[in-house]
């Protein structure tokens, strides 16, 4: 497969915007046409469309984790939330839905909510705690997985084709007059400047949107950990198979393991499954060939066939980085005429919005609810140097997947 995942395999082949032509001057230039970076472009445009805005991107928007993940646009988060973040990302999930529809982007959207299953005692014992558990007919009832005890239903999520999003949104800022610029090297940021293959852009404000890419930044090696995540997606499925799998309106499912597991029935009846597993990468390198870890996916059909009882035929097989900050926390913020977001660690679809609208409220100096979120100006210290961050973050892999065994065997 020549494109980086199912998701942008099935768009066909993609057109690529010009690149840079030139040193340029711009009210904002944001590094990454990912979900972060248009979303930004996106609210910009909306909120004052005098700005004159640029969006720099090294090879084509979605080529990164926008245009490879699972595809859930969730509530999620990987940190501990108050009462005011959940509500905002709450309504963030909507939010995607509402500016899918009204921009034309057919995006699959299908809000029916996510599950995460329970499926042995260790698994149970931590659903129990959680405000949302169902019990095992309930969950079996959304997803029909083997050995279900139990589980955590959440309504705030919705599932997408993360690149038909991607796209379409590209198009959208595009349409806005925000310039795009694909094919584009970023090879360094700084205050008032972007310096690119193609030129160097000045900007009243700079904006940082690179996730699981960030550590190939001059002077960024250490913000962001790039893990990596891998995935696959069946052929089509039966409608016998469906009867048996459930997952009727579409919701998402993982289960209650340690090294996360994630799936999702697609709009054209495959399963698309993924799990993390895949080894860190000394100094924090990302390269085509890591997206690609045979032993990974042999354990991802092999957790299909174990919690489904089928053996689908593979149809595809992918990859790529997500950024992981040194506390798993995500951030959003501006000082001294920079700004960034990211380190999503895996939940970025919809937090990538309302960073989006975070930062167009920042960079206006707009006073809102989203500017208050205690995410807001965060900052996690920076990751160990090498060989530490190679020996804790691979050790700490190996020690959750040991873990999962163990309490697959009954041990706690």
């Amino acid at each position: 497969m020549s494109s980086p995942s199912f998701w942008l395999h099935s768009l066909g082949p993609i057109e690529r915007r010009p690149a840079l032509p030139g040193d340029t001057a711009v009210d904002v230039a944001i590094a990454g046409g990912g979900y972060t970076g248009l979303w930004t472009a996106y609210y910009l445009s909306v909120l004052d469309p005098a700005l004159r805005i640029a969006v720099l991107e090294k090879e084509f928007c979605g080529f990164g984790a926008s245009g490879r993940n699972g595809g859930w646009c969730s509530a999620l988060f990987p940190a501990k939330v108050t009462p005011a973040m959940q509500a905002a990302l709450d309504d963030t999930v909507d939010e995607v839905g509402r500016v899918a529809e009204a921009e034309g982007i057919d995006c699959h959207y299908a809000k029916a909510g996510t599950v995460s299953l329970a499926r042995t005692p260790a698994q149970l014992r931590r659903a129990r705690r959680s405000p949302r558990f169902v019990d095992a007919r309930t969950a079996r009832g959304i997803c029909g997985a083997s050995h279900v005890l139990g589980g955590i239903y959440h309504p705030e999520c919705a599932v997408v084709h993360p690149a038909r999003l991607v796209r379409g949104l590209a198009d959208a800022v595009a349409r806005r007059g925000v310039a795009v610029h694909e094919g584009t090297t970023v090879t360094g940021l700084a205050p008032g400047a972007v310096t690119t293959s193609h030129g160097t852009v000045r900007a009243g404000v700079v904006v940082r949107a690179l996730e699981g890419y960030t550590a190939t930044l001059p002077g960024h090696r250490r913000a962001l950990v790039p893990l990596y995540s891998l995935m696959l997606a069946t052929e089509p499925l039966p409608a016998a198979d469906w009867e048996r799998i459930g997952l009727a309106r579409r919701e998402t499912f993982s289960d209650e393991r340690h090294l996360i597991v994630y799936g999702q029935r697609t709009a054209d009846d495959r399963l698309a499954f993924g799990g993390r597993g895949a080894p860190y990468h000394f100094g924090s390198r990302v390269e085509p060939a890591y997206d690609r870890v045979p032993r990974v996916f042999e354990a991802l059909r092999r957790t299909l066939t174990e919690m489904f009882g089928i053996d689908p035929p593979i149809a595809y097989r992918w990859g790529g980085p997500l950024g992981v900050p040194r506390d798993w926390h995500p951030s959003v913020g501006l000082r001294d005429g920079t700004a960034w977001a990211g380190g999503y660690v895996g939940d970025g679809v919809a937090a990538a919005n309302l960073a989006g609208r975070t930062l167009a409220d920042l960079i206006l100096r707009r006073d809102t609810d989203r500017t208050r979120l205690p995410w807001v100006g965060h900052r996690s210290r920076r990751w160990e140097p090498e060989p530490l961050r190679w020996l804790g973050v691979n050790a700490g892999l190996k020690a959750t997947a040991a873990k999962d065994t163990w309490e697959g065997r009954g041990r706690r």
